[in-house]
C-alpha cells in the first residue's frame, strides 16, 4: 500500500455515507479507481460497477463491497430545537450517549451531540436502567425549532458519527520477542469501507502489476446493505455473476468479555474466511479453493462463523439460478460503534489472496464449483 492508497482510505472513512445517502462516497471511489478499470457502470438503485477484463468471454467474478455505513435519520425537531432520530443500520444503545455526530443538511454539515436528561434529575430506578435511543436526542446548539430549521435541519436528514481517521504504527511482539511493525487504523465506517478499500486495491494491483487472469472482474460498491441487503439484490440481477466473492468485515473476538466460540477471529490474524453466517452457507469447493490459495502463497488466514448477522452474500448466492459465493474480509474491533480498529496488514493480505484467486478462477474451475 502506497501513500496514495492510504490517503484514499482516510478520505473514504471520513466521508459521510449512511444507507440511502451513499452518493458522495461512491463518487469519491469512482474518481480514485476509474484509471484502474476498463469500464464503469451503475444500476438504478445506486450500485456502481467497476470492470477489469482479463478475458472477454471468461466467467464473471463479482466482488461486492457495501459502501453504506450505519448512521441516523432525523425524525422530528421539537419546540426546543432538539432532534429526534431513528437508526440506519444496527446501533447498540449503550454506545450512543455523549457521542458527537455530523448532521448532513441542505446548507451543509452541522455538528451535534447525542444526549439525554442527566442522571442528576433521574430517580433511583431510572438510573439503574439503560437509556434507549427513543429517549435520546441530538443537540445542535439551537434554542428552538425555528433556529434548528434556520440552520438547515429537516426531517429526513441523515447523521453520522463525528470520528476522524487516524493510524498508529507500533512494534509487534510474538512469544515475548519483537516481531516487526504493524500499522493499526482507527475510524468510523470500517464496516464496510475497509473492504471497499480492499476492492480498490485489488483493481490497482491487477492494473499496475499487469496481472493476467482468465475472467471478467467486476468490483461493485453496493448500497443499503445495513438496512436489508437491498443493493445486493439489484447488483446480482444487473451483473448475473458466475462467482461472487463478497468483501465484508467480521467481528474481532480479541476483546475482553468475548469467548472464543462467540467470535474466534482476531485483529491481525490474517484474511477472514467466513465458514457460515446467518444469511449464507458458502459454496464449499470455493471455500476450499480460497484456503488452498492462502496456504500455497503463505498468506495468513483464519476461519470464522457469524451467527448473528449476514452480508450481501445472503441475496447474491440466491440470485437468478444461484451463484457460488464466499465471504472474505478482515476482522475489525468494535464494529457498529463510533470508532472501529483494524490492522492494515490484514487488508493487504486479503487483497493479495483475492488477486491470487482471480488468477486461477477460469471456466473449468467455475463449472467444478457446482458440479454434482
Amino acid at each position: 500500500m502506497d501513500s496514495k492508497s492510504l490517503k484514499f482510505l482516510e478520505e473514504l472513512c471520513n466521508i459521510s455515507g449512511p444507507s440511502g445517502f451513499e452518493k458522495e462516497s461512491i463518487l469519491l471511489t469512482k474518481k480514485y479507481v476509474k484509471s484502474y478499470v476498463d469500464s464503469v457502470d451503475n444500476d438504478k438503485l445506486g450500485n456502481m460497477f467497476f470492470e477489469k477484463v482479463g478475458k472477454k468471454d471468461g466467467p464473471v467474478i463479482l466482488l461486492p463491497a457495501h459502501i453504506d455505513e450505519i448512521g441516523f435519520l432525523i425524525t422530528s425537531i421539537n419546540t426546543q430545537g432538539y432532534l429526534t432520530f431513528t437508526q440506519l443500520g444496527g446501533w447498540f444503545d449503550q454506545v450512543l450517549l455523549g457521542q458527537r455526530v455530523l448532521v448532513i443538511t441542505k446548507k451543509g454539515v452541522i455538528r451535534g451531540i447525542i444526549a439525554s436528561k442527566p442522571p442528576h434529575v433521574m430517580d433511583q430506578e431510572e438510573r439503574k436502567k439503560v437509556i434507549t435511543k427513543e429517549k435520546m436526542f441530538i443537540d445542535v446548539g439551537a434554542a428552538n425549532k425555528e433556529e434548528a430549521e434556520a440552520m438547515g435541519v429537516r426531517i429526513g436528514d441523515a447523521a453520522v458519527p463525528d470520528s476522524a481517521f487516524y493510524t498508529l504504527t507500533k512494534k509487534t511482539f510474538k512469544d515475548g520477542k519483537p516481531d516487526g511493525k504493524r500499522t493499526i487504523a482507527f475510524a468510523k465506517a470500517f464496516d464496510n469501507r475497509i473492504c471497499v478499500f480492499i476492492g480498490t486495491e485489488i483493481l490497482r494491483i491487477l492494473k499496475e502489476e499487469k496481472v493476467a487472469h482468465p475472467n471478467r472482474v467486476i468490483f461493485a460498491t453496493t448500497v443499503q446493505e445495513e438496512v436489508g441487503l437491498r443493493g445486493a439484490r439489484t447488483a446480482a440481477n444487473f451483473v448475473k455473476p458466475d462467482v461472487a466473492i463478497i468483501l465484508d468485515v467480521g467481528i474481532a473476538g480479541d476483546v475482553p468479555g468475548i469467548e472464543p466460540q462467540q467470535a474466534i477471529a482476531k485483529m491481525g490474524g490474517g484474511v477472514l474466511i467466513d465458514a457460515f453466517d446467518a444469511s449464507m452457507i458458502p459454496n464449499q469447493p470455493l471455500k476450499e479453493l480460497a484456503i488452498t490459495i492462502c496456504e500455497k502463497n503463505k498468506i495468513p488466514y483464519q476461519l470464522a462463523t457469524t451467527t448473528g448477522g449476514g452480508t450481501d452474500g445472503g441475496q447474491i448466492h440466491l440470485a437468478n439460478i444461484g451463484c457460488p459465493s464466499l465471504v472474505l474480509g478482515v476482522a475489525v474491533r468494535h464494529i457498529h460503534s463510533h470508532v472501529g480498529v483494524v490492522d492494515l496488514e490484514d487488508a493487504r493480505n486479503c487483497a493479495r489472496a483475492i488477486v491470487e484467486l482471480i488468477r486461477v478462477v477460469d471456466k473449468k474451475t467455475v463449472d467444478g464449483l457446482t458440479a454434482i
